[in-house]
C-alpha cells in the first residue's frame, strides 16, 4: 500500500479510529496480513481491521440514535393549543385564531434556585440549625453575585426552614425592594427513592410518600411557563434545599426524577432554569459557586 493511500485512510477516520487505520496500513506494508494466502485473502483481512475501526453509528448521520421518549410540550398542562382544544367554547368569535393567540404565553421565566448556606448540623431541631459564621459569609457572597448580575428580580421566595430563611434575608440586603415570601412546600425532604440506592441515607416509605407529594406540589406551583397575561420576562429567586433543587431540575428537564441524588450542590450555589413560552426548558447553570473563594466552599 502506498503512503498516499495510507494518509487518505488516516484522514478518512476520526479520533481513535485513525490510529487503528494507521496500524493496519503499516502492518499491510510489511506483509503481516499474510501475503501467502493470496491477494484476495489479504484484502479481506485489511477490510476486517478497517471495518472494526469505524464508529458504531452510521456514516450518514455521524450521531448516535436518540433514545427515550420525546419532549412533552404540555408537561406543565399549560400548552395553549391543548387548552384551546380541550376547553368548551361558550361563544363564537369572528376570529378563532385571535382567542388562541391571546392565550399564548409571550414571556420567558428565569428561575434562580439557591441552596441555603452552611448551617449548624448539631442543632436540636430546625430552630437551632442556624447558619454558621461561614454560612453567613456564603450568603453574603451569593447576594453580591445576584446583585452583580444586574437583573430585575420580581420576587424572592424561600423555604420556611431556619437555614433557608436566614440565607434569604441576608441575600435580600443586596437586592433591596424585592418582595420576600415564605413557603412551607419548599422545606427539605425526601422527594423520591433514589436510583441507584445509597446506604448512608434511608428514609422510610412514609417519608417518601409525604415529602414526595409536598415537593411535587412545590414543583407544580413554581416551575411552569409564564401566564399569558405576563408581558415581560421575569426573574424569580427561590432559596431552598439541595434535595428540592435537584428534584426540580430532573422534573423540569424531563429526566428520570429518581436520578436526583446523582448531582451535588454547594452551599449558596445558584442553579438557573429558563422556561420559554413554548414550554422548552433550559438549564443555564447547575450549582454555580464559582463566585466564591475555594476556602468558602462547603456542601453540608
Amino acid at each position: 500500500m502506498s503512503y498516499r493511500k495510507t494518509f487518505k485512510l488516516i484522514f478518512g477516520f476520526a479520533g481513535g479510529s485513525a490510529a487503528v487505520v494507521f496500524a493496519a496500513a503499516a502492518a499491510d506494508s510489511r506483509g503481516y496480513f499474510g501475503e501467502h494466502r493470496g491477494e484476495g485473502a489479504s484484502r479481506w483481512s485489511r477490510f476486517a481491521v478497517l471495518h472494526a475501526a469505524q464508529p458504531a453509528w452510521t456514516p450518514a448521520s455521524h450521531t448516535p440514535a436518540p433514545t427515550g421518549p420525546g419532549w412533552d410540550f404540555n408537561w406543565d398542562k399549560r400548552d395553549p393549543s391543548v387548552l384551546s382544544n380541550g376547553r368548551k367554547k361558550e361563544r363564537v368569535t369572528e376570529d378563532p385564531s385571535s382567542e388562541q393567540d391571546n392565550s399564548k404565553p409571550k414571556a420567558t421565566r428565569h428561575i434562580l434556585l439557591i441552596r441555603h448556606s452552611q448551617y449548624n448540623l448539631s442543632g436540636n431541631g430546625d430552630t437551632e440549625r442556624i447558619l454558621t459564621p461561614l454560612g453567613r459569609e456564603q450568603a453574603e457572597l451569593t447576594g453580591q453575585r445576584l446583585a452583580a448580575l444586574g437583573l430585575k428580580y420580581d420576587v424572592l421566595i424561600h423555604s420556611s426552614m431556619t437555614r433557608a430563611t436566614e440565607t434569604a434575608h441576608i441575600i435580600s440586603k443586596h437586592i433591596p425592594g424585592v418582595e420576600l415570601v415564605s413557603c412551607d412546600l419548599l422545606r427539605e425532604g425526601a422527594p423520591i427513592e433514589p436510583v441507584p440506592p445509597v446506604t448512608h441515607w434511608k428514609p422510610d416509605a412514609v417519608q417518601y410518600h409525604e415529602d414526595g407529594a409536598r415537593i411535587e406540589a412545590a414543583f407544580r406551583r413554581y416551575i411552569h411557563r409564564a401566564d399569558p397575561k405576563q408581558k415581560e420576562d421575569s426573574y424569580e429567586i427561590i432559596v431552598c434545599h439541595a434535595n428540592v433543587i435537584r428534584y426540580f431540575v430532573c422534573r423540569a428537564l424531563q429526566f428520570p426524577p429518581e436520578g436526583w441524588l446523582r448531582m451535588g450542590l454547594n452551599n449558596g450555589s445558584i442553579t438557573w432554569l429558563t422556561i420559554r413560552p413554548s414550554g422548552r426548558v433550559a438549564l443555564r447553570t447547575l450549582g454555580d459557586a464559582g463566585f466564591m473563594p475555594p476556602d468558602k466552599l462547603t456542601r453540608t
